[in-house]
C-alpha cells in the first residue's frame, strides 16, 4: 500500500470562494474601467467556469459574442491588459480582506503539516493571485508550507487537461499513488484523476450539480467541529468533518 506523502489543493473554489465574491468582481471593475459596459452576474459567470483561465474566459466570451461587444479578429492585446487590469482589482480585494478561507481550509492545512504530510498547490490561477490569497488569509510565512506552488501558465494547457498535476508531481518527485487531491470542480477532478491522483472533492454552489463520479469521496465542505461536513458521494468516514487522519483513511481506501 503507497503511503500518502502530499496532499495537493486546488485554489478558486477550493481553499476560498474566490470566483463569486472575488474574481467575478475584479473581472467586472476591470470591464468597468476600459469603459466596456459588460457585466458578468452570478448566474452567467456560473456557466463562465466551464472555461478554465481567465484569458481564456475572456476569449472565450469575446468568440461567442462577438456580435453583441462588437469585436472581431485578433484581440489578445485587449485581453491581456484586460486580465491584468482583473488582477489588480483582485489583489485589492485580497488586501481589503473581504475573501476568507472556506470551513476547515486552515484547520486542515495545520493538521497535514503536524502529521507529516507534504502541501502543494495545483491551480489553473496566476501565481500572484494564488500567493496573494495564502498571503491574506493564512499569513505570509504559510507560503512556506507548500512545497510546490503550480499556478497559471506554467504548463501550456490548463485543466481539464492533467498537466498541472503532472508538473506539480514532477516538482515535488512523487508518484500519483502517494498523493491526494483536494478539488471542488469537475474540471479539476478531471485533471486530478488523468494524473493518476486520488480526490477528494468539497463542492460549491457554481459546482454543485457536476459530475463526481471518480472522486474517491464528495463532501459539501470540508467542516469544523462545530460545522459537520455532509457527504455527498462516494466513500463514508469516520468523523463529522474532514481531518488530516480522514484524509489518510481516504487515500488508503483509494490506493
Amino acid at each position: 500500500m503507497n503511503q500518502l506523502k502530499a496532499v495537493i489543493f486546488d485554489v478558486d473554489g477550493t481553499l476560498a470562494e474566490t470566483e463569486r465574491s472575488g474574481h467575478r468582481i475584479a473581472f467586472n471593475r476591470a470591464f468597468a474601467e476600459a469603459s466596456l459596459d459588460w457585466c458578468w452576474d452570478e448566474q452567467f459567470y456560473g456557466q463562465l467556469l466551464a472555461i478554465t483561465g481567465g484569458k481564456e474566459r475572456i476569449q472565450y466570451y469575446l468568440e461567442n459574442f462577438h456580435l453583441q461587444c462588437g469585436f472581431a479578429g485578433d484581440h489578445r492585446d485587449m485581453i491581456a491588459k484586460l486580465h491584468t487590469d482583473k488582477n489588480r482589482h483582485y489583489a485589492g480585494l485580497l488586501e481589503s480582506q473581504t475573501i476568507q478561507l472556506r470551513p476547515g481550509v486552515k484547520r486542515l492545512i495545520e493538521e497535514l503539516r503536524a502529521a507529516g504530510v507534504r502541501l502543494a498547490i495545483s491551480t489553473t490561477s496566476t501565481p500572484e493571485n494564488v500567493t496573494g490569497l495564502i498571503k491574506a488569509t493564512m499569513g505570509e510565512g504559510a507560503l512556506d508550507w507548500f512545497d510546490c506552488i503550480a499556478a497559471g501558465d506554467i504548463v501550456p494547457v490548463k485543466k481539464p487537461a492533467p498537466d498541472i498535476y503532472h508538473y506539480c508531481l514532477q516538482q515535488l518527485q512523487l508518484d500519483a499513488k502517494e498523493c491526494l487531491a483536494i478539488e471542488d470542480s469537475a474540471n479539476g477532478l478531471q485533471a486530478a484523476v488523468g494524473a493518476g491522483i486520488s480526490t477528494l472533492v468539497t463542492i460549491n454552489s457554481y459546482t454543485a450539480e457536476e459530475d463526481f463520479n471518480q472522486a474517491v469521496c464528495v463532501v459539501d465542505q470540508l467542516g469544523e467541529a462545530d460545522s459537520p461536513c455532509k457527504i455527498i458521494a462516494g466513500s463514508p468516514i469516520n468523523t463529522s468533518y474532514i481531518t488530516a487522519q480522514t484524509i489518510q483513511d481516504l487515500h488508503a481506501k483509494a490506493n
